[in-house]
């Protein structure tokens, strides 16, 4: 397990490229130079010794040097202990709905995004909770197991987008099957799934692989995200937007939340429904269920101990800047020696 103690030092990394630009101006900047002094061949006459190779050498052990200068600042650390810890919490899935209607601006900054938001501010307020994470759209993919590392949760929900699925569509009853292998702790007595969608294209036997789930025990949370009235579906292309989402006959789809087959769901379940338009207000209802609900015992390894590895990079950098030193950028006399090409010299 590693971890960055000041990852902030990374942007110091921006040295590098600015010191490529230097070399390379100092580059063009001799070659106008000499031109407008003498031409090529009595350049080479009058600085014979001179070599373009090891001046790029040189700047190489230099870049080379800072950054792992720049790495023995930003810290890194290395778990040396693995415990065994008890904590107490729930257990909470979030099923996310990453169709492409999912893209609708009706809701600012758009539909995904606002979902996004509700999650992480949920995961930032909870305990010693374990979280898992499901996206879904024609189908259902698991993006991060149960666990207790919540900071994990974050860096994958943070990428989540209609690009990781292989088809559209918004297939909820594939997330309730997904989820029903998720919670992996039969002692658990409390489990919470929580789907974000706007509920379009939902599939007939949706609100019957609920009813499954709350018979297992699992209570369903929905969160409606979008308006009744709709918007339009932005046709996004490498993360650019190229125009609007259009049906077989050229006209522009319009995308509206369902909430119906929302609420549904959640009652079949022994859940609720959220109206998901408001970041603070869902998130304040999912806290007032977990806070209120037993929690139950597990156990769960983390590292205790981790060492700073920050001498080796110094090191290294060191190392680097001392080789730059002794380096010059004069050709070395025995490869002069060496006539690769057995030629005559006049």
């Amino acid at each position: 397990m590693q971890r960055l103690e000041e990852p902030i030092y990374f942007y110091a990394l921006a040295i590098i490229p600015l010191l490529l630009f230097v070399l390379l101006y100092k580059f063009w900047w001799q070659k106008r130079t000499q031109k407008a002094f003498a031409n090529v061949y009595l350049i080479q006459k009058l600085a014979p010794d001179y070599s373009t190779f090891k001046a790029t050498i040189k700047w190489l052990f230099l870049a080379l040097g800072i950054a792992f200068l720049v790495i023995a600042l930003v810290n890194p650390k290395i778990g040396t202990k693995l415990e065994t810890v008890k904590r107490e919490g729930v257990d909470i899935v979030f099923a996310l709905d990453v169709s492409k209607s999912m893209l609708s601006e009706d809701i600012a900054p758009n539909r995904l995004e606002k979902a996004k938001q509700i999650i992480s501010k949920t995961i930032d307020q909870l305990g010693s909770d374990r979280v898992g994470v499901i996206i879904y759209a024609g189908n259902a993919y698991p993006l991060l197991p149960i666990t207790t590392d919540q900071s994990a949760a974050r860096l994958f929900l943070k990428n989540a987008s209609p690009d990781m699925v292989s088809s559209q569509g918004t297939a909820i009853n594939e997330a309730l099957n997904m989820a029903k292998t998720y919670y992996d702790n039969d002692e658990q007595t409390n489990k919470y799934l929580v789907i974000l969608s706007d509920g379009e294209d939902h599939e007939e036997n949706t609100v019957d692989k609920a009813k499954e789930l709350g018979d297992e025990g699992i209570k369903v949370i929905t969160i409606g995200i979008g308006t009744e009235k709709g918007g339009v579906i932005p046709d996004m292309i490498n993360g650019y937007k190229k125009g609007l989402k259009k049906d077989k006959n050229g006209e522009v789809v319009i995308t509206q939340r369902h909430v119906k087959v929302l609420q549904e769901i959640a009652a079949t379940s022994s859940g609720f429904y959220v109206d998901g338009n408001k970041t603070a207000t869902s998130v304040n209802k999912i806290m007032e269920v977990l806070s209120k609900a037993k929690k139950t015992e597990f156990e769960s390894k983390q590292f205790s101990e981790y060492k700073s590895q920050f001498q080796w990079f110094i090191g290294i950098g060191i190392l680097w800047l001392v080789l730059d030193m002794f380096v010059f950028e004069k050709k070395t006399k025995w490869v002069k020696s060496v006539n690769l090409f057995n030629e005559k010299e006049e």
